[in-house]
């Protein structure tokens, strides 16, 4: 008799744990989810009547200088961005015509290289070792010189002025990418742009000769002052690219 009470106990201890979990689980679907912080870089912006138009195109280096650059040509230009990290020149090629949009742009600046020349697994993880065997780069050389050449045609189509801003460094320790490689996709991307006769914006030079200033230790990426001090120099090629 004692041993079956001590069994309906258990059951009725497993019951209304069950319910209290169903209960919670429910609760959690019902609660409605906090939205995600958007990045003020990527937030769409109100064109000022009668300024010329600008577009960035880049990944989070890019992302990293929009504000600062916008601050910067405030009263001179309406300066945009696609409102997402443009990754690779895989992803150029698949949304290029939607971040271009319908209207007229006066200046494009514009890049592709870091998520190129990252490293892969050979299941597609990301940013591993480059020095692993079963590593890839994203978008090796020969392909990024002929996906950069589709885009540049595509580019050219907007009648913009066009400015090629290359690649920065990568900086040693530098997780799924290798020192040296930025060099080599930039030697690739200045024969291109030589060939259309377009402006390159070398911030890989001013990036190289300030790494240690302006950069964060063992990454790709730049400190706060380092976004301000990349956007000086977009706001400046920008600025004399629109005469001003």
């Amino acid at each position: 008799m004692a041993l079956q009470k001590q069994r309906s106990l258990l059951l009725l201890i497993g019951l209304a744990t069950l319910a209290c979990s169903v209960a919670l689980e429910a609760n959690a679907q019902q609660r409605p989810r906090r939205p995600r912080k958007v990045n003020p870089a990527m937030l769409p912006i109100e064109d000022v009547a009668g300024l010329p138009r600008v577009l960035l195109i880049g990944d989070s280096i890019s992302i990293g200088y929009t504000l600062p650059t916008r601050e910067l040509l405030e009263g001179k230009a309406n300066v945009h961005r696609p409102p997402t990290n443009c990754g690779p020149t895989i992803r150029g090629l698949e949304h290029i015509d939607a971040w271009l949009g319908e209207k007229k742009w006066d200046v494009i600046h514009f890049n592709w290289g870091l998520h190129d020349l990252k490293y892969l697994g050979p299941n597609g993880e990301n940013l591993q070792d480059p020095d692993d065997p079963t590593s890839r780069q994203q978008v090796p050389p020969e392909q990024y010189e002929k996906n950069l050449r589709k885009l540049v045609e595509r580019l050219k189509q907007t009648g913009a002025k066009l400015i090629w801003r290359n690649t920065t460094p990568v900086p040693p320790g530098s997780q799924g990418r290798a020192v040296g490689d930025s060099a080599k996709y930039n030697a690739i991307a200045a024969k291109i742009m030589q060939e259309n006769d377009i402006e390159v914006h070398d911030l890989f030079s001013f990036s190289k000769a300030r790494m240690n200033e302006l950069m964060l230790e063992a990454n790709v990426h730049f400190t706060p002052e380092g976004n301000k001090a990349l956007a000086k120099e977009v706001a400046a090629v920008i600025g004399k690219a629109l005469g001003q």
